[in-house]
């Protein structure tokens, strides 16, 4: 690791440096979202730009990181909002109804969820990032997925069309859009119900058989 540069603070490892270079594209998101460059966040530290491509070798590459990075905090405090939630229903209602009502003031999760990115590589990436995050939220719930019988595969098929959910509100939150009760009330009717209906109807071996 190089030791000039970091404004007269340099890092005493590769960790430290990602670890900073995240805080300065993070307070970057904060101020510009999206808009922001590599050149933005060397100066914040005080370093070349060739510094900060050694650990990120694009700013669309930053962007996702530093998205990710912030993505925990968002999950703490989801899981937090719906400790004790055990019903299946109720919990993904909520979390869904939640994250949409909590995106508009959190850029960092914002740039996780919403697709539409101009760079087809990046879509990509941050689709798959995005489904992590919706996996990761499901699994955060105080709800027992194994007792419900559901496999790994099928809750990852349920953190994909939760995400497309959310996306979909993401793009057209509805004419008018549904907020509060109205919102949880539709999720509740037509999502929630899906979660346990939907698996119990979905065909698997006998045990006789």
């Amino acid at each position: 690791m190089r030791t000039h540069g970091w404004a007269g603070s340099a890092p005493a490892s590769d960790e430290e440096a990602i670890a900073r270079i995240l805080v300065a594209a993070g307070n970057a998101i904060d101020e510009r979202g999206a808009d922001f460059s590599i050149a933005d966040v060397a100066r914040t530290l005080g370093v070349t730009r060739q510094t900060v491509y050694r650990y990120f070798p694009s700013t669309e590459a930053l962007l996702v990181a530093a998205a990710v990075h912030a993505a925990g905090d968002f999950l703490d405090r989801i899981a937090a909002h719906l400790k004790g939630v055990t019903d299946p229903v109720e919990a993904v209602t909520e979390s869904i109804a939640t994250a949409l009502e909590w995106l508009p003031h959190d850029k960092h999760i914002g740039l996780l969820v919403a697709p539409g990115r101009a760079n087809a590589h990046t879509e990509s990436v941050t689709s798959d990032v995005a489904v992590d995050f919706a996996r990761a939220m499901l699994r955060k719930l105080d709800v027992d997925w194994a007792e419900l019988d559901y496999t790994d595969a099928e809750l990852d098929e349920l953190a994909e069309h939760l995400l497309r959910i959310i996306q979909s509100f993401v793009i057209d939150p509805g004419r008018p859009p549904r907020t509060g009760e109205a919102l949880r009330s539709y999720l509740r009717r037509w999502v929630g119900s899906t979660v346990v209906v939907g698996n119990f109807a979905t065909e698997r071996p006998s045990a006789g058989i």
